[in-house]
């Protein structure tokens, strides 16, 4: 039988093996959000946002949507520890994107070089980010999860997060086209 995830938790207060599904159906959505927020310390990160949850199951509360946007909730709380390390990955990207040497004799270098000073761009957009305004923006990037889910994980009305991912989106294409100025313009 396929139990809702919030009667799992519900039944894993009790019984605490029932909390091990939810781990089975979320673990990898949550790992590829931290994974591609974070970089390695994804599993690490994995582990302690599920030992939170598992933690703290007794309280959670049904929102009326999936046990997923708590742990999204957890997963980005537990990332906030790291906000500092993301910064400096995410700067780090944009020095060695740029640093790179040009290849030579390959009729795709063009299209590598602009591949990699587009990842450097964007990783120095993401950089100078808000906090909460790049939680918003990669919650729905590399999530995939909807503005309510969004709202939901971060604890937020659902007018804020369409305010974070539309500043989030303005600085982000203002740095692109600083970076990528159109054919006019070349």
């Amino acid at each position: 039988m396929h139990l809702a995830d919030d009667v799992l938790i519900q039944e894993s207060v009790r019984e605490p093996e029932q909390f091990a599904p939810l781990f089975d159906r979320h673990a990898v959505a949550i790992h590829r959000y931290l994974a591609r927020r974070i970089g390695a310390p994804a599993d690490d990160l994995l582990a302690e946002t599920f030992l939170i949850a598992f933690r703290r199951r007794a309280a959670y509360q049904p929102l009326g949507l999936e046990v997923r946007p708590w742990l999204f909730g957890i997963a980005t709380n537990v990332l906030h520890r790291h906000v500092r390390q993301e910064e400096r990955h995410y700067r780090a990207l944009a020095r060695a994107a740029r640093e790179q040497p040009a290849p030579h004799d390959d009729e795709r270098a063009d299209e590598r070089v602009d591949a990699a000073a587009l990842r450097a761009d964007l990783a120095a957009a993401l950089a100078r980010l808000k906090p909460g305004d790049r939680d918003a923006l990669l919650l729905l990037a590399y999530a995939q999860l909807s503005y309510a889910e969004i709202a939901t994980t971060l604890g937020i009305p659902l007018g804020t997060v369409r305010s974070r991912i539309n500043r989030a989106r303005k600085v982000t294409r203002a740095v692109l086209a600083v970076a990528m100025p159109s054919e006019g313009e070349k």
